[in-house]
């Protein structure tokens, strides 16, 4: 990752607000849809009457349903896992989908609360039938950009996010790579104890 960024952690915080600016005249469907999330994301953050630490609790379970009703978790886990989702059956794959959804959550719902009025700028987005993907770049309070593509696919009427690029470092093959090492030089088994006790490597946290 690039030097310039002062905490990569904090670069995930970003990955659900990049869409504060207004956006092009030619913003599609998939740019429309983040943007709703990302206001409701903004207007939970920016309520006075849930900041205080009494209202943690109710603060992050509003939190995680505007966040989790965008991000398609059980497809990021499917990707992340790779040949050997196919393997388990239908009771482990959904077993490993809400593991993998909590150690999302575990590692990031922290970071999301610290946002601090970064500035997002939309680029791009391209759509290819049931995909698509929409870039920006997000810059800090120093003047650093970094670069963010949001890859979705669409689940009925709604576009789903299944992969985080950040400064071309994808989250899900990352995970890939660390789960299928860990099943080759030991097992399944050990993937799921390691996730259970959060000895899972951030691909964000990397510096």
């Amino acid at each position: 990752m690039s030097q310039k960024r002062t905490s990569t952690a904090a670069v995930f915080v970003l990955l659900f607000f990049y869409l504060v600016f207004p956006f092009p005249v030619n913003a599609g469907a998939p740019t429309d849809q983040v943007r709703g999330t990302v206001d409701n994301v903004l207007g939970i953050l920016k309520n006075p009457s849930l900041k205080s630490d009494s209202r943690k609790r109710e603060r992050r379970d509003q939190l995680r349903r505007a966040i989790f009703s965008r991000f398609d978790f059980t497809e990021m886990a499917k990707r992340s896992l790779g040949s050997y989702w196919r393997k388990l059956s239908p009771k482990e794959q959904d077993d490993f989908a809400r593991l993998f959804t909590d150690l999302l959550e575990r590692a990031y719902i922290d970071q999301i609360e610290s946002y601090d009025d970064e500035k997002f700028v939309y680029s791009k987005e391209t759509i290819d039938q049931d995909y698509a993907e929409v870039q920006s770049r997000i810059v800090t309070r120093k003047g650093d950009e970094f670069s963010l593509n949001y890859r979705v696919h669409l689940a009925g009427s709604q576009w789903k996010v299944y992969d985080l690029v950040v400064e071309n470092i994808s989250l899900v093959n990352n995970y890939r790579a660390q789960f299928n090492r860990i099943i080759a030089n030991s097992s399944y088994e050990e993937l799921v104890r390691r996730m259970k006790d959060k000895q899972i490597e951030s691909p964000i946290d990397k510096k």
